[in-house]
């Protein structure tokens, strides 16, 4: 299959047909049906941060019986006003006997209303003397009393697959009695490095190489987005190893990550391996952006294969940025994003036509944060590691003034 932007042979890339990144995401799930994640059953207690693979509807009436909104006594409505002798008190957890004519019954929030009774009167509403409760005042059927299923009805439908699990799920999951949550497999996603000149961090880099960074930081981002990385050995500078190491991956993975080798270069090796190895291949090379503009989008069936610049702040920038929602697909649920509304500290200028994802790190102020955006070096190693996240220059945005209103986006994880 040709790729959407072909490269022209011995001249780079034809910027006049790169893609805005938005348009190369599209073009990719065009193209690809990225495979559906496998379901496996963990523990309620291990679920926080999966992704639910089954709707989730409840399977009875809750509350299941009619409830105590207020501390108080509960009585029958039609009787009031009047005095009322106090037959004894509900007890949490025990179910309620029947309420006696003209009579009340002392109730917690939360306690069930015993037959005979349609109201509860607030302590604060009521004059106690002894065993005997006076009531001033007309009280409405129901009053202060939660029915039966107010909150939900046997049969609704409350949580959606594809569903993030966090807190507040894994609390309405317990109150269904869902002990073994149906949750998607952490997709397993091999992550490579590319270069002759790569060492592993513990050694010290002699002249002419650098310690491996990239691997550990796309790592790290996609253990955030989701995924299951599988670290392999650094891919060579040659052919026949470079394609050998990427069949391997494409075999035992379900995705494939590549930092470096994926320009225009004569030692860039993983387009021509895409293109030999996999199918469809390659299906976008180059993007209408800083910084990352080499980036590379194949698949190999239903398995993505993203390949990314060796720059570590075009590298991670990329998978962060442009790949987060295909490494989404692979999940089975969307990548979560935290936002921050900021005011820009600086002036920022971008290149027109051309999409700048520009590191910014944040600081409070005393009228809302501020973002102070970060000169663009994609060889810098540290400018992320300095970056709370990252703002979106758009292709019509040539230039920001300070003070101007701006989203940032924070990394993954972050």
């Amino acid at each position: 299959m040709q790729p959407v932007n072909p490269v022209l042979l011995r001249r780079g890339f034809a910027v006049e047909a790169l893609l805005a990144p938005q348009q190369a995401v599209v073009a990719f799930f065009s193209r690809v049906g990225v495979c559906a994640p496998a379901v496996e059953h963990v523990a309620l207690e291990e679920a926080r941060g999966r992704v639910l693979a089954e709707a989730v509807s409840a399977g009875e009436d809750y509350p299941n019986a009619p409830r105590s909104a207020m501390d108080g006594f509960a009585l029958l409505s039609s009787a009031t006003p009047g005095s009322f002798d106090i037959e004894g008190e509900v007890r949490m957890g025990e179910a309620p006997g029947s309420l006696s004519p003209g009579r009340a019954v002392k109730i917690a929030t939360g306690g069930t209303l015993p037959a005979g009774a349609d109201a509860v009167v607030p302590i604060e509403d009521a004059v106690l003397r002894g065993d005997v409760v006076r009531v001033a005042a007309p009280v409405e059927a129901g009053e202060n009393v939660v029915p039966c299923g107010a909150d939900m009805r046997a049969g609704e439908r409350l949580l959606e697959a594809g569903r993030r699990i966090g807190a507040a799920q894994i609390g309405l999951l317990a109150t269904l009695g869902v002990v073994q949550v149906p949750v998607y497999r952490r997709p397993l996603v091999a992550v490579l490095s590319s270069g002759d000149e790569l060492v592993d961090p513990h050694l010290r880099p002699a002249r002419g190489q650098v310690r491996d960074s990239n691997r550990y930081a796309v790592a790290a981002s996609l253990v955030a987005m989701g995924a299951l990385p599988k670290h392999y050995p650094t891919l060579p500078d040659e052919a026949d190893p470079f394609e050998a190491a990427l069949v391997r991956a494409l075999r035992e993975c379900d995705g494939v990550v590549v930092t470096g080798g994926s320009s225009v270069g004569e030692r860039d090796r993983l387009p021509a391996a895409v293109a030999r190895v996999a199918s469809p291949g390659v299906v976008v090379h180059g993007l209408r952006l800083r910084p990352g503009k080499p980036t590379l989008l194949g698949a190999d069936g239903g398995k993505p294969i993203l390949g990314l610049p060796g720059n570590p702040a075009s590298a991670l920038m990329m998978l962060e940025a442009v790949c987060a929602p295909i490494v989404g697909a692979l999940c089975g649920a969307p990548v979560p994003r935290a936002e921050v509304s900021a005011r820009l500290a600086q002036p920022a200028r971008s290149r027109a036509g051309w999409t700048w994802y520009l590191p910014v790190r944040l600081e409070d102020d005393a009228e809302g944060p501020l973002a102070h955006p970060f000169a663009l070096r994609s060889f810098s190693v540290s400018l992320l590691g300095r970056a709370d996240g990252y703002v979106v220059m758009g292709e019509r945005d040539e230039e920001w003034p300070a003070g101007m209103p701006v989203t940032v986006h924070r990394f993954a994880g972050g």
